[in-house]
């Protein structure tokens, strides 16, 4: 059993149609009042950068803003916590390796992945690509091939992208790979959150490891998102949600098998810094 504790920060917030910089700035804002709040892990929803508009996918991946994964990653670095934040990726192959810039040729003429940009507090950059795609995101996004780990504070993180945990070969792979955490960015709505809840709950008792949803809380892509990101112990029970659609953050405490949740509003905690 570990003696040291972890705290992962699930935010939600509103996003801006395909303002990376405006989200850029929420995500930021985000990560520092995480680490004030003693966050080791700052969790976003699916395509958090862009807002889940998959048309514009192709013109906003995030291979082509270098300097996005710059700040993200220095934001990491400062605060000493792990950043996974959601964004359209170029498909120039491998999505695991530390992320390098790709000239535009090189991206042209294929569709891009649904995406996360994990930064480490060391520095290290990795990318995630979503590999089970809902019905209709095929037309405008490519499927990723391979599942991902995050070591932390001895901890092993499984990251999920939305449909990712639909399917039950993902989970158990991440299972198989002795992930501790299971970590899924989604965009889920009102009437898709009880089905949702329910398969995440039973993740959680299957492989018995806590299991924690990073969701939206504004419209987004034409879907209304429900909130209530929140986290399920390795018995499939919900430890903690946030209030439906407030803007704010989940904070998950994990310490050996003992697991604890609270939320924070950003009413309570602005993100004006």
């Amino acid at each position: 059993m570990r003696d040291e504790s972890m705290t992962v920060s699930l935010v939600q917030a509103p996003v801006s149609k395909g303002d990376v910089s405006a989200n850029l700035d929420m995500h930021l804002d985000a990560i520092a009042v995480s680490a004030r709040h003693g966050a080791d892990v700052v969790v976003f929803p699916e395509l958090s950068l862009t807002g889940y508009e998959l048309s514009l996918a192709g013109e906003l991946t995030l291979d082509s803003r270098p300097e996005v994964i710059q700040y993200l990653s220095e934001a990491a670095m400062r605060h000493q916590v792990v950043v996974i934040a959601g964004g359209p990726l170029a498909a120039h192959g491998d999505h695991q390796a530390h992320y390098h810039g790709y000239p535009q040729e090189q991206r042209q003429g294929s569709r891009p992945y649904i995406g996360a940009i994990i930064c480490s507090p060391c520095g290290a950059v990795q990318n995630y690509a979503k590999q089970y795609l809902h019905q209709g995101e095929e037309t405008f996004c490519a499927a990723g091939k391979r599942n991902i780990t995050i070591v932390h504070k001895g901890y092993t993180l499984a990251l999920a992208i939305c449909a990712d945990f639909s399917n039950p070969a993902h989970a158990a792979d991440a299972a198989a790979n002795g992930a501790d955490l299971y970590l899924a960015s989604a965009l889920i709505s009102e009437a898709g959150y009880a089905a949702d809840a329910q398969i995440l709950s039973s993740i959680a008792r299957k492989h018995q490891f806590p299991v924690l949803l990073a969701n939206h809380c504004c419209e987004t892509g034409g879907w209304s998102a429900c909130g209530r990101s929140g986290v399920w112990d390795q018995y499939g029970e919900q430890v903690a949600a946030a209030k439906g659609t407030t803007p704010g953050m989940v904070l998950c405490t994990l310490k050996g098998d003992a697991l604890s949740g609270t939320m924070v509003c950003f009413a309570d905690a602005p993100l004006a810094l």
